[in-house]
C-alpha cells in the first residue's frame, strides 16, 4: 500500500463534500507530476489524507482512500470546462484521474501550522519549500502520525 496527501480547496471540494457523495473522481489535475502519480503509482486501496488548502487555515480533515485505479479525466474532452486540452483526444488523453472514496473526517482537524509544529513530521513533502503539488507521496510513518493527530 501506498501513503498520499490530496489537496482541495475546501470551497471547491471539501472533505464534507466527499463524505456526502461517499466517492469522486479527483479531476482537474493539471501538472505532469501529480498526474503521473495518478496514473503510475496510484493504486486502489492506497491510503489518502485530505488536505484542505488555500484555506483558513490549510490543514488536513481527514482520511479517503482510493477506490478506482486512473481513468481518462473527462474533462479534458469538455470545450466548456475550464480543464478542457485541446490537444488531448479520445484515442490520447493527456490527463487521468483517479476515483477517490470517503473514507472519514478527523476529531481533530490538522491545521498547517500544526504540522509545522511536530518534530517527526519535519521532512513532510507538504512541508518543503516549493512543495505545491495536489498530490504528493507520504511516508507510512508521516500517515500514521498524522492519523493520531486526527484523533484516530
Amino acid at each position: 500500500m501506498n501513503y498520499w496527501l490530496m489537496k482541495s480547496e475546501p470551497d471547491v471540494y471539501s472533505i464534507d463534500q466527499l463524505n456526502k457523495d461517499k466517492t469522486t473522481w479527483w479531476e482537474g489535475v493539471r501538472n505532469y507530476q501529480a498526474r503521473n502519480f495518478m496514473m503510475k503509482n496510484m493504486k486502489v486501496g492506497d491510503a489518502v489524507l485530505f488536505y484542505h488548502s488555500n484555506a483558513e487555515p490549510p490543514g488536513i480533515a481527514g482520511l479517503a482512500v482510493i477506490s478506482k485505479n486512473a481513468m481518462p479525466d473527462k474533462l479534458q474532452f469538455d470545450p466548456k470546462s475550464d480543464y478542457f486540452d485541446p490537444k488531448a483526444t479520445l484515442d490520447k488523453p493527456v490527463w487521468f484521474c483517479v476515483e477517490v472514496e470517503f473514507q472519514q473526517k478527523f476529531k481533530h482537524f490538522i491545521s498547517l501550522q500544526k504540522i509545522r509544529e511536530q518534530d517527526d513530521l519535519k521532512d513532510m513533502s507538504v512541508l518543503q519549500k516549493g512543495s505545491r503539488l495536489s498530490v504528493q507521496p507520504l511516508e507510512q510513518k508521516h500517515f500514521e502520525i498524522v492519523q493520531e493527530l486526527g484523533g484516530l
